[in-house]
């Protein structure tokens, strides 16, 4: 079943998602999701209903400055919010930035769909096809296994030699250590 609204510019359609800017409706489910354990599991903390309010208004503004983001993902005829898929800039500087990062967080009656790999595949195409970008970088701490397998299913890779302690973390924080994986353009 198709949704009766109209493909905004900058929306994307898969087969079975759409990729959209946010709406206001999405921030009480957005806050329900990041204040969920099994969500922020590999995440410094769950967030407060103002610090999840809050990462949506940086998510809109990366929007206006860059022209990309993180797009709210709807799953027509399951579900009017699942979460985020989409592409950002670090906000933080480390020896691999400045870059373009692809993410994703679903809520947890999502996983294991597929739908952050259908996802994700959207926005590298987007990133490669019509921003031009040569490499998109992901990143995670190593065990967080589930994004791990998504970044290795859209064919990102990894050199240990890369992977890096994040810099917004303390020293001794148990997620400071990340892996990095990467794509390059021609290698799609």
């Amino acid at each position: 079943m198709l949704l009766q609204d109209p493909v905004k510019p900058g929306d994307l359609r898969t087969e079975r998602l759409w990729l959209r800017r946010w709406a206001a409706a999405d921030r009480e489910p957005f806050a329900a999701m990041n204040a969920d354990a099994r969500v922020v599991e590999h995440l410094p903390a769950p967030l407060s209903r103002a610090e999840s309010d809050a990462f949506v208004d940086r998510i809109e503004a990366h929007f206006d400055e860059h022209g990309f983001g993180l797009w709210a993902v709807e799953i027509p005829a399951v579900t009017s919010f699942a979460g985020f898929v989409g592409l950002s800039v670090p906000r933080f500087e480390s020896r691999f930035t400045p870059c373009v990062e692809i993410g994703w967080r679903l809520a947890a009656p999502y996983w294991g769909r597929g739908y952050a790999t259908e996802g994700a595949r959207a926005a590298l195409a987007v990133g490669f096809e019509t921003l031009g970008l040569g490499e998109i970088l992901s990143f995670t701490v190593p065990a967080n296994l589930r994004s791990r397998r998504v970044m290795e299913k859209i064919g990102m890779a990894r050199d240990p030699a890369d992977d890096f302690d994040h810099p917004a973390l303390p020293e001794g924080h148990r997620l400071r250590r990340h892996v990095l994986y990467r794509i390059a353009a021609r290698t799609r």
